[in-house]
């Protein structure tokens, strides 16, 4: 159904949306989901909204966001498109398990909804993992993703109700990765939320590929939500890639949980996208475990990107390296707030944040602030953070070659970009996302570049 926002304060505005239409909302759940929800919006109310004044939303304030006119959808609409006709992600011939949302269900026109294969891997829609396997997804859903002084994680609990769900059973490795793409499509603007639960189990191993797109010029409004759970010596690498019409705004939350001796990778590409919020947690739990996170924003026009992470070191032996980067031009703003924090138990923690950026205008602004939050006496931490213009020796220096100095500049971004490029682990990946990524430096890829309904902004 349809429900527009009426004169209330924002967040009552959500909670009296939420129980007008609980029922609908909650539609086959089993108790514990209705448990979860309750909780959640129950969060929700004591929570509202961070205000502008709030440490951690001063540069990105999106209460106005979650206040406009928009629509919501609690039932799948019935929209018959061919992928292959309306749309191709922009890192095709991938050989991948697709799997596709549309506005915020998981869509199959053909097919089953969850892939359960022989060995015991199961991938498809969370919502139908749930029906299908309720223990196996309470065991998990909403463990991770805490709900307290967390507004966005809160409010995806409450409302959403379908998404992507993969399970890697004890010492199975899935043969190909999974492609997830979230796909908006519209007539009017619209609120979306989707979740997704990945869980590899001990001696595990799983790739994921998020791909976000807009096929329309509508505003959307869209708040994910990631749980990931990597148990003892397992290996899950998650990488995301915004590609989203500068009408559009994101808010995505990703939480992930260690175990001792795993691995894992999280890496967000942002293309395109006109306000976006990526929060990111993770937290090791167990010894041994190492993690990479990597970032890289592309913004023109006034463009709007902000990355806060926090990297929780609460066991012993453990190692976290960040690398995120930016390049900004025109009026654009961007941001990052990234925290390392080491528990008092977590001894021989080697810990390494940097974050740098370039701005191609003097209009262009980046707000960055690292942090380190240290409870232990034997470690190896540190950050660093640059903002900067590009070196006007080694543009001088490219150009005594012979090179002008538009194509001089697109190689010193290149590079620069290249450093977060380089540590994508899928070479085949590797090499699209540096393709799309020097298309973008060039101004040669718009947002929903392969969509053929050529919307205008």
């Amino acid at each position: 159904m349809k429900d527009t926002l009426e004169a209330l304060s924002t967040a009552d505005k959500y909670i009296d949306l939420f129980r007008q239409n609980k029922k609908q909302i909650s539609n086959g759940d089993p108790q514990f989901m209705k448990e979860l929800r309750e909780e959640a919006i129950h969060s929700f109310e004591r929570t509202g909204f961070p205000l502008r004044k709030h440490e951690l939303y001063k540069f990105t304030h999106l209460e106005p966001v979650f206040d406009g006119e928009l629509s919501f959808q609690f039932t799948p609409r019935n929209i018959q498109f061919e992928d292959s006709d309306l749309f191709s992600c922009d890192v095709p011939m991938l050989d991948s398990n697709v799997l596709t949302v549309l506005n915020g269900f998981y869509y199959h026109p053909s097919g089953s909804l969850l892939n359960e294969l022989d060995n015991g891997i199961i991938y498809g829609s969370l919502k139908e993992a749930i029906h299908r396997h309720p223990d196996l997804v309470a065991r998990y859903l909403g463990k991770n993703a805490s709900m307290q002084n967390e507004t966005f994680v809160s409010l995806n609990t409450a409302f959403s109700q379908d998404g992507i769900f993969i399970y890697v059973p004890e010492g199975l490795q899935m043969e190909k990765p999974i492609q997830i793409i979230h796909l908006l499509l519209s007539d009017k603007n619209q609120m979306v939320h989707h979740r997704n639960l990945f869980v590899v189990e001990k001696n595990a191993k799983a790739e994921v590929i998020i791909c976000d797109h807009t096929l329309s010029p509508q505003m959307f409004l869209t708040n994910s939500v990631t749980e990931a759970y990597t148990s003892e010596n397992s290996d899950l690498d998650i990488l995301r890639l915004q590609n989203e019409h500068n009408n559009s705004c994101q808010v995505t939350n990703t939480w992930i949980s260690q175990d001792r001796a795993s691995r894992c990778q999280h890496g967000t590409i942002t293309l395109h996208g006109g306000m976006v919020r990526n929060n990111l947690h993770v937290r090791m739990d167990g010894e041994g475990a190492s993690t990479s996170t990597l970032g890289l924003i592309l913004t023109d026009k006034i463009q709007h990107v902000d990355s806060f992470t926090v990297i929780d070191h609460a066991s012993p032996n453990c190692t976290s390296n960040q690398y995120y980067k930016g390049v900004l031009d025109d009026m654009s703003t961007g941001v990052f707030n990234g925290k390392i924090h080491v528990h008092p138990n977590a001894q021989k923690t080697e810990a390494f944040q940097t974050n740098n950026n370039i701005l191609l205008s003097n209009t262009a602004k980046m707000h960055t602030k690292p942090q380190l939050e240290i409870y232990a006496d034997d470690v190896k931490c540190s950050h660093g953070a640059t903002i900067g213009q590009l070196d006007e020796d080694a543009l001088f220096y490219l150009q005594s070659r012979g090179i002008p100095r538009d194509e001089s500049r697109l190689m010193l971004m290149d590079a620069f970009a290249n450093d977060v490029i380089s540590r994508i682990r899928q070479p085949a990946l590797q090499d699209r996302i540096s393709e799309l990524v020097g298309k973008r430096l060039r101004g040669e890829l718009s947002r929903c570049n392969n969509c053929v309904m050529h919307c205008q902004d």
